[in-house]
């Protein structure tokens, strides 16, 4: 018997689709398409084993534009569509493509539930503070003051925080990016495609139309050394043009510090663990923020635990294997039954 062929090995390419790209010439989301298909052929999973998973939004396309098996689906209903499909499948790797809106406003409840339940899917929420798809509303995530069609006064709603929001759901890897430093994507995308369980990923992406320049300096090349703080497992957390900059803790207060300055030395800044089990500390990191810290990018949290999608099936497995009668129209039609009578006649009614 002749060996089996060894597969053949993927290419950027061959994630690429034949549809024109429909976003508007600058858009971030062109980044982050770019980084999706490099990164898909580095995890040695056959194409037919992909599904991407979309709601409503400019972000929203992005299954046409994936060689792949794919769903454009409801607003906001994506993590529900995309549990169901890892469920029954659990071999396939499954990747929700969201906006802020899609995500935080009618899909909230979703994605809330298929975080907590730790379903291995890939989860990259779009964030570009703004409502692109119908024209320039404010979205949950934009600023306080931001006028725009829908508050030409100014938005006074508080912005939700996309990180603290899946921190709090309990998932298991909750990142962020951001869709100008391209290697930053790239790595971040392949740490949560590695990863086993629910794996969120917030991109900061400009929309040039309605939002641009959205986040300020942490998007400007020339100012995002001061701007942003990128966190490596192991390292200090440091910043700075002369990356001499740090995070330390006074009191469960963080605090940006000076190595050199009164006696500050890099023993004294915080060391990053996204591993730790203590959740204090992934929430105080996404509560940093500009203007008075530089805004955190990288893995928040990456701990291990069993996920839904398996359990379930383990689940059912061992249900098979108890005894009692497995005829389903005898399940459904057994159980606690009664007959109502009629008082005068007493014939069943």
């Amino acid at each position: 018997m002749a060996d089996q062929a060894s597969p053949v090995a993927l290419k950027k390419k061959d994630f690429v689709s034949d549809q024109d790209v429909r976003w508007c010439p600058g858009c971030g989301d062109y980044a982050i398409l770019s980084q999706v298909q490099k990164v898909l052929p580095q995890l040695d999973i056959p194409r037919e084993n992909f599904v991407f998973v979309s709601g409503i939004g400019c972000s929203s396309r992005f299954p046409y534009y994936m060689n792949t098996y794919g769903f454009h689906t409801i607003h906001g209903r994506a993590p529900a569509f995309a549990t169901g499909i890892k469920t029954a499948n659990n071999d396939l790797s499954v990747w929700v493509i969201t906006g802020d809106g899609d995500a935080l406003s009618i899909g909230g409840n979703h994605l809330m539930h298929a975080l907590r339940r730790n379903v291995d899917l890939k989860i990259i929420l779009f964030n570009n503070r703004i409502y692109g798809l119908t024209k320039g509303q404010y979205s949950p995530t934009s600023e306080v003051g931001k006028k725009t069609k829908s508050s030409p006064m100014g938005s006074i709603d508080y912005p939700i925080n996309p990180i603290a929001v899946a921190l709090g759901a309990e998932a298991t890897f909750v990142a962020r990016t951001i869709d100008t430093e391209i290697k930053h994507l790239e790595k971040t995308l392949l740490e949560a495609a590695h990863h086993k369980g629910s794996a969120f990923v917030e991109i900061l992406q400009n929309c040039v139309i309605f939002n641009d320049k959205g986040f300020g300096d942490v998007s400007e090349r020339t100012k995002r050394n001061e701007a942003a703080l990128f966190m490596e497992e192991g390292k200090p957390l440091m910043f700075g043009a002369e990356g001499n900059k740090g995070i330390r803790m006074n009191d469960w207060h963080p605090e940006v510090v000076t190595v050199g300055e009164n006696g500050i030395t890099e023993t004294d800044i915080i060391v990053h663990n996204p591993q730790s089990n203590n959740h204090a500390y992934a929430n105080i990191l996404s509560s940093l923020d500009q203007p008075e810290f530089p805004m955190p990018m990288g893995v928040f949290r990456q701990v291990s635990l069993p996920t839904y999608d398996r359990l379930v099936t383990q689940q059912v497995e061992d249900a098979k294997k108890l005894p009692g009668d497995n005829n389903i129209q005898n399940v459904i039609s057994g159980g606690e039954t009664w007959t109502i009578a009629d008082g005068s006649t007493g014939e069943s009614v």
